[in-house]
Formats: structure tokens, sequence, C-alpha cells
């Protein structure tokens, strides 16, 4: 019986050695390739569903829990299973409708006016004027600034002894208004501070859309002789369309979360909006009990309200948005 002893075996070429490591290497490129292709997205991505999941759909799912019980912010561990009583205590709740009414009110005094000179402003800034980017720019520059800064401006200016505002209406003639203490006066107030932060906003959305629409639209309405004002209203308006109910829908989301500005504006009267809730809106409503009264089932429930409404919102714009869909289509 023979052995062959290891120092008779050859050894392998060094070319072949050195062609089989470059084939691992180039199998291992490959796949380290593919996967990169295949999972790559994914971990871009996944920082906003972390996020997502932590801020957002969590505390949407703890508070939907937490309106089913009876929970004080003192002990939120302790629940007491209720079901749906904190939703119709809300129904019997004359503090809470009226918060709802409040909220109709400033969104409608705000939205209306604040699309309509957004509409205007952006009307003019779609000509060739001089300094136009200047005029973008201070457009946007109320965006910008921070809701608690433009709030206790406006809070001075509408003050009842020494306001502008007063001051004004006492030039030509007119009694000085309590403007924080009466109901109308109140919500007009505080729609006057939406309309100045956001009016420049929804301006320049109405620029960009009125940039996108053909100039053929225009030459062919100037050769059969319409004005200016007829092409604004025939051709500017049926194409703005998808962006006005855009800006509607979310000046009215924006106006069902209002906070901030009542808030600041009622001053001492904190979450109340006033000393007779004249001005209390669904935001700081649900703020006063949660954070004030510490019932944390009660403002649980009251922002599920807030988020149907705002679902139910959401279902009226696609209802809208697909009849002016088919009725694009039915005319194409």
């Amino acid at each position: 019986m023979s052995s062959v002893s290891s120092e008779s075996v050859p050894a392998a070429p060094a070319g072949e050695e050195t062609a089989g490591k470059e084939g691992v290497r180039s199998g291992w490129r490959s796949r380290r390739h593919r996967w990169d292709v295949k999972f790559s997205p994914y971990a871009f991505v996944a920082p906003f569903f972390v996020f997502f999941l932590a801020f957002g759909l969590f505390p949407l799912l703890y508070t939907g829990w937490a309106s089913l019980h009876q929970v004080e912010l003192t002990a939120p561990t302790d629940m007491n299973w209720v079901g749906f009583r904190n939703f119709s205590r809300l129904m019997s709740d004359e503090f809470f409708w009226n918060a709802l009414r409040n909220t109709v009110t400033i969104g409608l005094l705000s939205t209306v006016p604040q699309l309509l000179i957004a509409l205007g402003i952006a009307h003019l800034l779609n000509f060739k004027l001089r300094g136009s980017s200047f005029f973008r720019v201070a457009a946007l520059t109320p965006y910008a600034t921070s809701v608690a800064a433009a709030t206790l401006v406006f809070v001075l200016l509408f003050g009842r002894d020494y306001g502008m505002i007063n001051w004004a209406l006492g030039a030509v003639g007119l009694d000085p208004v309590d403007w924080q203490n009466g109901t109308w006066t109140s919500q007009l107030a505080v729609s006057t501070i939406v309309i100045w932060r956001w009016t420049g906003y929804n301006a320049l959305i109405y620029l960009a859309a009125m940039q996108a629409i053909p100039h053929d639209l225009y030459e062919s309405a100037e050769l059969d002789g319409a004005s200016r004002w007829q092409q604004f209203r025939h051709v500017t308006i049926p194409s703005l369309r998808p962006t006005i109910l855009f800006t509607v829908v979310v000046s009215t989301i924006g106006a069902t979360q209002l906070f901030g500005e009542p808030l600041l504006f009622s001053g001492s009267a904190g979450a109340t909006g006033g000393s007779e809730h004249q001005f209390q809106t669904l935001g700081l409503y649900l703020y006063e009990q949660g954070w004030v009264n510490l019932h944390l089932g009660r403002a649980s429930a009251i922002a599920w309200t807030m988020f149907l409404i705002l679902l139910l919102i959401g279902l009226v714009n696609w209802l809208i948005s697909r009849r002016l869909a088919k009725s694009a289509e039915g005319r194409g």
C-alpha cells in the first residue's frame, strides 16, 4: 500500500488562485449590489415610519383607547372603562357646542376673506412687476413669523384703551370697541390674526398654479376680445379650481385645529377663550379639559371628535374632486 505525500501534490498556478479570489470578490459585490438595490429604499424611508409610529399612530391609538375610559392626567395609568360615555357627554355639553360653533364662525371669518385676498394678490404678482421677488418674499413673511409674536402684536392693536384700532375709530368719530369681551368682535379680531398670517402663503400657492396655466389660453381669449377681468373669470379661475379646492380644505383643517391665536389673544383668561367663552375653539376646549381640568378621558374624546370632523372634511374634498374630474372629462 503506497501513499502520496503532500509534498508531491503540484501547487495551483498563481494565476488560477488570483482568478478564484477575484471571482469570490465579484460574487460578493454582485450580492451586495442586489441587496443595496433591494433594501436601500426601505432604509431611506424607515425614519419617517419610525417617527410616524412613535409620534403619530401610537398617540392616535392611545388617545382613542383613553377616550373610552375615565382617566385623569394625574394618574394616566389608572383607567376605568366607561365605553362611549365621554362621547355622549359631549353631545349634551353646551360648552362643546359653543366651542364648535365658535370654530365654525372663526373658520368662515378667516378662510373666506383670506383666500379671496390671496387670489387677488397672486393675480397681481403674476404680472411682470419691478421687484416681484421682493413682493413674493414679503408676502411669505407673515407665515414665517412666530404665532406668539404675531398674536401679541395684534393684542396691542386691538387693545380697548390704547389700541391703534380704537384710536383710528376715534379719529373718524366712532366709539371705541371692547374687542376682547364682545362675541363677534373677539372672533373678528382672532380671524384677523389668521388672515394676516396665512394670506401670503396661499397667495404663493395660487401664484405657482397661475404660472402653470398655458399662455395659449390667454392669447386665445385676448383674440376673442376678452378683457383682463373676463380672462381672469373665464380662464384663470376655472384653471385654478383644483388648487382653490386644495387651499379651502387645508384652511378648513387649520381652522378646525385653531389654538395658538385664541389662547394668546385671551390673555389672562387662558383656555376659556374669553370671560364667557365667546371665542373658545375646539382646540382650546380640548386643552381646558385635558391640561386645566385634568380630565384626560374627556380631552381624548374631544380629540377624536375633531379627528372625525377632519375625516368628514376629507371625504367632502374627495367627492368634490371626483365630481370636478368627471366634469373635466366630460368637457374633454
